[in-house]
């Protein structure tokens, strides 16, 4: 087995740090990729970068436009082009620098995995500064993945997950003005509701860059714990679920009839009155990855706020 894994690149005026990503594609050490880039309107050197890049790699790379309606929109597009093929598929932020392993490990992963059965791999990541220092790393995730943790949290970050052509037909069928909260969860809700594979791997696939430009930071230490139950308390998870059972309610004749019950379980409970709204999500039986974590969604369920 050899397959094609095509990079989908957002891009949008990366002129400062995509020359370092782009050189951790060419250090890969499993050379089978091809890159492709949609470039929102940049209006700064971003795209002579990749011209560049292209001219000095023996891999294909291909540039498309944009949607330029916000980053999710623009990673949607490329999973739904008729432009874009392969046999896998790596999100890529543009500020990120991949470790030369990352390809070669979620290959790896994918030869014990049929072929037309979803499957998604993605990882931990190391933290770094803006100048590239290190800082720690992203958490480990001990509890399994699944579609009642998808539901109210998302396992892995984008810029680390490789998933195959048959998660990626799963995924086209979300209908194109659907919205939703990110890319990546949504990729982790429906690639799990489908009944599909997900692999999390605590082996660090790629630096993550740190710095204001971050749609979401980094997820570890007091800060980020604050920042989650704030937006517990604060209702901010409570619109995100919104968003997200909307949008899983338009692909609900996808999902597998037992996650099918849980969405159920769970969309009843958002709206029961106490205590009928704790014994609903019980039943749901989604969860989040710690015991911590886990009060703070029963908590915020007291308080009306799933």
């Amino acid at each position: 087995m050899n397959p094609k894994v095509t990079i989908l690149l957002a891009a949008r005026n990366g002129a400062e740090f995509i020359h370092q990503q782009l050189e951790s594609y060419r250090a890969q050490t499993y050379p089978n990729w091809e890159l492709v880039v949609s470039d929102d309107g940049s209006t700064d050197g971003t795209l002579s970068l990749v011209d560049e890049f292209a001219k000095s790699v023996s891999q294909r790379v291909v540039v498309l436009r944009g949607p330029q309606q916000g980053f999710w929109q623009n990673f949607a597009s490329m999973v739904r082009s008729p432009e874009v093929s392969g046999d896998l598929f790596g999100y890529s932020d543009q500020d990120d620098v991949w470790f030369d392993h990352k390809l070669a490990d979620a290959v790896a992963w994918f030869e014990q995995i049929p072929q037309d059965e979803p499957a998604l791999f993605c990882t931990r990541t190391q933290l770094v500064t803006w100048q590239g220092k290190p800082m720690g790393f992203s958490r480990e995730f001990a509890r399994a993945p699944g579609f009642a943790n998808a539901l109210v949290q998302n396992l892995g970050g984008g810029n680390t997950m490789i998933f195959n052509q048959a998660a990626r037909l799963a995924l086209q069928k979300t209908p194109p003005e659907a919205p939703m909260v990110a890319h990546d969860w949504w990729t982790y809700q429906v690639i799990t509701g489908v009944g599909g594979h997900v692999h999390f791997d605590l082996r660090p696939s790629l630096a993550y860059r740190q710095h204001g430009e971050n749609v979401f930071g980094r997820n570890v230490g007091l800060q980020a714990r604050l920042t989650r139950a704030l937006g517990l308390a604060s209702g901010q998870m409570a619109q995100w679920n919104e968003i997200n059972l909307k949008l899983l309610y338009q692909v609900r004749d996808q999902l597998r009839p037992e996650n099918v019950a849980i969405l159920e379980l769970f969309a009843r409970a958002r709206t029961a009155w106490l205590p009928k709204r704790l014994w609903l999500l019980w039943r749901s039986g989604v969860y989040r990855q710690t015991a911590i974590e886990n009060l703070a969604l029963n908590l915020a369920a007291i308080f009306g706020r799933i």
